[in-house]
């Protein structure tokens, strides 16, 4: 039988909440996760996560959405359908390919923004149909919530209430 357990420690403010980030990285207590309303300034360093690579991803989208861009600008202009305009044919798409800057940069920015938030939601679960991972759900409102899986409830939840937490739940792992 395992004596392993999940503890919750609800704040209510996230000055609170960064205290006690820093206290329990200060006692070498690991977080398993902190759950919060909105983005905490300095929470990422203080819990050691990595840079994330969803920059490296906009750049491949948006590289992507100007190839699209430039390759539709061709098709149609030199291929498809090219057009004597004010007597300067489309011979080449380079001569041209100044006219095409402002759809290139828009179809750019599309595919960037609209396949970096289809990244975002699968890479973090958040799809449409997908379970709730949230334990509160205070904390997507005005609540600060750290989430603890340890052998040692005691010595969490004596930490917890040094640091000023509101509330804590102890559930089994």
């Amino acid at each position: 039988m395992s004596t392993t357990k999940i503890v919750y420690g609800l704040y209510a403010d996230d000055d609170d909440l960064m205290n006690g980030v820093k206290a329990f990285n200060d006692k070498g207590i690991a977080i398993n996760e902190v759950y919060t309303p909105f983005p905490v300034h300095g929470l990422d360093k203080a819990l050691g996560l990595k840079k994330t690579r969803i920059s490296d991803a906009a750049f491949l989208y948006a590289l992507y959405g100007v190839t699209i861009g430039a390759t539709l600008t061709w098709y149609v202009m030199n291929h498809d359908w090219p057009q004597n305009i004010g007597g300067k044919p489309a011979f080449d798409w380079a001569h041209n390919m100044p006219a095409f800057v402002v759809p290139m940069f828009e179809l750019m920015v599309f595919c960037a923004a609209h396949m970096m938030s289809l990244t975002f939601l699968v890479r973090n679960k958040m799809y449409p149909g997908a379970p709730a991972q949230n334990p509160d759900p205070r904390t997507t409102d005005d609540k600060f919530m750290m989430e603890f899986v340890t052998e040692d409830v005691e010595s969490v939840k004596q930490l917890l209430i040094e640091t000023g937490v509101e509330e804590i739940t102890v559930k089994d792992a």
